[in-house]
């Protein structure tokens, strides 16, 4: 199973938007690990105001701000 990365802080709004819509169609197609960036300097320094981010597990960039589907689907269709 695939495992996706999604970068965020814990008091934003379009992070808990775009987890939510991820773990609601997670079953059998990825993971997702939830990383808080407030307190992590290198994290901070690469994501600032972009987040929420999503990554793969490669770490490049699926989309940020919202959940972009298609770029999702597709991802998860190269990863396959």
């Amino acid at each position: 199973m695939r495992q996706l990365t999604l970068y965020g802080r814990e008091y934003c709004g379009l992070c808990h938007v775009m987890r939510d819509a991820l773990l609601a169609q997670s079953a059998g197609r990825f993971t997702v690990q939830w990383i808080d960036i407030e307190d992590i300097d290198e994290l901070e320094a690469r994501y600032g105001e972009l987040v929420p981010v999503l990554t793969d597990e490669a770490g490049q960039e699926i989309c940020h701000y919202h959940l972009d589907q298609a770029a999702l689907d597709a991802r998860l269709a190269n990863l396959g």
